[in-house]
């Protein structure tokens, strides 16, 4: 069972890791410089974060792109996409083997593996990625003094997979705002229960905090409540009792494909927070029992898999695309359910 603790740090997410404001000037402002105005007026933002924003047209007057020497208006509207820096005071360094999948002097992809956090917080702040990259990169560009490794997103503890990691402030700035417009091409593999009807289909549900459990997340119909998400999904194998399925996120949002799928009452196979660690289908034979206790021993965390990342290099402007295939624990569960399909077929002749 996971950890209460650990529920709360899980983030399948980008949302958090920057911050968008909105600005009307006041009346009676005087001319000056946007990337000193915008400095002098948002906590923790120094003139480069502010510049690198302006480079990658994250800085809008009036909706359109401006530089960081335009100088503002009275009643003029500024929007800005502002990546996040770490919140934590007290972050170390610990060396923490990175399994690097590409790396220029810009950005980084690595394949983030199961049971890893990937940033300090909720009492937490040892043995993460973060820990890793402030080993690993002793440069990596600073907010007001604090070390910042470049996260534009984040997926839980126990999936595993695809992660893209920004080496500079125009990198982290341009990658936010693809994130953010949702460019970004993410596909997960995924173990679920039951037998989807259709071979392909779409969720939508806003996804806010339960009302009832604060650990997890829960789809509320009414669209005040929480953030708009959508969940593509397509059956990749069908097994007695469960299906491997892809997952295309259109939206970026906490436990999001963990809860769209409970929410059609599919959970991910063995997934504590959501109820997949439980038999949801299949016979009451204690054969049956045993083979998934097998299963959940074989694979001890939610079935989930961060396969294919794409989005375009903030420098080049090049299409990237990376795909990785599930790592070992996944592998060994699907060719088990594969083994009992296939003799429950042969069994059935």
């Amino acid at each position: 069972m996971q950890d209460p603790e650990e529920l709360l740090q899980d983030e399948d997410t980008q949302e958090e890791l920057y911050e968008h404001f909105n600005i009307t000037v006041d009346k009676g402002q005087e001319p000056v410089r946007i990337d000193k105005f915008l400095t002098a007026r948002i906590q923790n933002a120094s003139r480069t974060r502010i510049q690198a924003c302006t480079e990658t047209e994250s800085i809008r007057v009036n909706d359109k792109p401006v530089k960081s020497n335009y100088k503002i208006k009275p009643l003029d509207v500024i929007s800005i996409l502002l990546p996040h820096p770490p919140r934590d005071k007290e972050l170390k360094a610990e060396n923490i083997p990175l399994d690097i999948i590409y790396e220029d002097d810009h950005v980084m992809v690595v394949n983030k593996s199961a049971g890893m956090v990937v940033h300090p917080g909720y009492h937490n702040y040892d043995h993460t990625l973060v820990n890793a990259l402030m080993y690993h990169f002793e440069n990596l560009p600073t907010a007001n003094g604090e070390r910042r490794p470049g996260l534009v997103h984040r997926i839980d503890k126990d999936t595993s997979g695809l992660l893209v990691i920004a080496k500079d402030e125009y990198s982290m700035s341009h990658l936010a705002k693809q994130f953010f417009e949702h460019t970004v091409i993410r596909n997960y593999v995924a173990l679920v229960w039951g037998y989807l009807e259709e071979e392909n289909g779409t969720i939508t549900g806003n996804l806010a905090r339960s009302k009832h459990d604060r650990r997890i997340m829960q789809v509320y119909e009414d669209e005040e409540i929480g953030k708009h998400a959508v969940t593509h999904y397509k059956v990749l194998e069908r097994f007695n009792y469960a299906t491997l399925v892809e997952c295309t996120l259109e939206t970026g949002r906490t436990h999001q494909i963990r809860i769209h799928m409970k929410h059609i009452r599919h959970p991910l196979f063995n997934d504590a927070a959501y109820g997949g660690n439980e038999i949801k289908d299949g016979p009451s034979f204690t054969k049956f029992k045993q083979f998934i206790d097998n299963c959940f021993s074989i694979c001890p965390r939610q079935a989930l898999h961060a396969r294919t990342l794409g989005f375009v290099h903030p420098h080049t402007k090049k299409e990237m695309l990376f795909e990785l295939p599930p790592p070992a624990d996944m592998q060994l569960l699907i060719e088990k359910w594969r083994h009992y399909t296939s003799f429950k077929e042969r069994e059935g002749e």
